[in-house]
């Protein structure tokens, strides 16, 4: 595969691997290990986690799962057929001897659990965020490399279709030097999961330093690492909580609104969690000196914004035409897409597992860097403590 174009993708990588679908040993014809999984945390997420890694039996096999509550776990081990199922993590490592450890447990409960993982000899799938601040991720990171094991963390939607498009973009020098991002990521708590939080003072949510944020904004960090090379760009964080009294206690006081800005040596950043604007979007705008991009993980198109090119009222006429032809050349992709079979849910997780897998395997790169994950974890710890010291005055 060629590596030599300009643009390298956030961990170093020509972005010609981020889209190729087959992994290096399937390339090679070599045959592969099949690596023997375990999942711990039988919540809504572990759903898409063992079905992505039922969707590759060349790579991996899941041997047992587990949940403090049996019942779930039983749950689980039934809807996928899977044999092991325990309410005792320890026992499940030392029965099952599995090679990789799937992490889906609330984030107070991470650091313990993949020290577990790693002393059993296994490497660490972790969803995020990775651990509640920096001192704590950082001495993850290097348990596992002390330990020779490989670690990662669930940041699904960089490896997400529209991502890999986007990259394709900047590759292509279509884009140009990127100058500004925003990074958007919209969130309902009116649905099941935002309403328990709401109702609940003891939710392990609202145990975190930065409660409904720190569970969410990995989404919006993640997106700014390939574009800001900086370790501390300066950074601004403005939060408040724009919902009404409903219960008149410490229940109402969660804020539920946050605004972001970076700045950094040749690129500045906005990052938006909003709990109210509707529809809930999700999406990046890349504005580079050449064209802008704009990138919907949720409809999964990406899209370039058009400029005048004629002079007058005709130039400002026939770029929302170009408009609309990008919107369904984007269309017919995803319909395309569709009809194999190919435009899934869980793309970005599959591919993610699947380049773990691969680079426990072959012995490819991580998919994220230790660095990157580093730096979101830095950025949250200068939030969280920006919104607290603001919250104290």
């Amino acid at each position: 595969m060629s590596s030599d174009m300009g643009y390298r993708g956030p961990w170093g990588w020509s972005t010609s691997i981020w889209v190729a679908a087959p992994s290096v040993g399937v390339l090679s014809g070599e045959p592969i290990m099949t690596l023997k999984v375990a999942l711990v945390g039988c919540g809504k997420i572990a759903d898409g986690h063992v079905e992505e890694i039922q969707k590759m039996p060349e790579r991996a096999r899941i041997v047992g799962v587990c949940d403090r509550e049996f019942l779930m776990a039983e749950q689980l081990a039934t809807r996928y057929g899977i044999l092991g199922k325990y309410d005792d993590y320890g026992r499940m490592l030392e029965k099952e001897h599995p090679d990789v450890v799937h992490i889906t447990t609330p984030p107070e409960s991470h650091l313990l659990l993949a020290r577990m993982a790693i002393d059993a000899g296994c490497h660490v799938f972790v969803e995020k965020p990775l651990a509640l601040n920096l001192r704590d991720a950082e001495a993850l990171l290097a348990y596992a490399t002390d330990a020779g094991k490989k670690l990662t963390i669930g940041y699904t939607y960089l490896f997400d279709p529209p991502a890999l498009r986007m990259r394709e973009l900047l590759v292509s020098g279509i884009i140009g030097e990127v100058v500004h991002v925003d990074s958007w990521f919209g969130y309902s708590l009116t649905g099941p999961f935002g309403t328990a939080i709401l109702a609940d003072m003891d939710h392990w949510v609202r145990k975190m330093p930065g409660q409904l944020f720190q569970n969410n904004i990995d989404h919006l960090l993640n997106k700014l690492v390939e574009f800001m090379d900086d370790e501390d760009p300066e950074i601004q964080a403005t939060a408040w909580r724009r919902r009404t009294n409903a219960r008149d206690d410490v229940r109402d006081e969660m804020p539920d609104e946050l605004r972001l800005t970076f700045v950094g040596k040749r690129t500045s950043a906005h990052g938006t969690f909003t709990s109210h604007a509707r529809p809930a979007a999700h999406f990046v705008r890349v504005y580079g000196d050449k064209n802008i991009a704009h990138v919907d993980y949720v409809s999964r198109t990406v899209t370039l914004e058009p400029g005048p090119t004629l002079p007058s009222a005709i130039g400002r006429l026939v770029p929302a035409f170009g408009q609309a032809w990008s919107f369904l050349e984007e269309a017919g992709r995803n319909s395309a897409a569709f009809a194999r079979g190919d435009f899934q849910f869980f793309s970005g997780l599959n591919r993610l597992i699947a380049m773990f897998y691969d680079s426990i395997i072959d012995g490819t790169p991580l998919p994220i860097s230790t660095r990157d994950i580093l730096r979101v974890s830095r950025w949250m710890d200068r939030i969280f403590a920006q919104i607290a010291e603001r919250g104290r005055r």
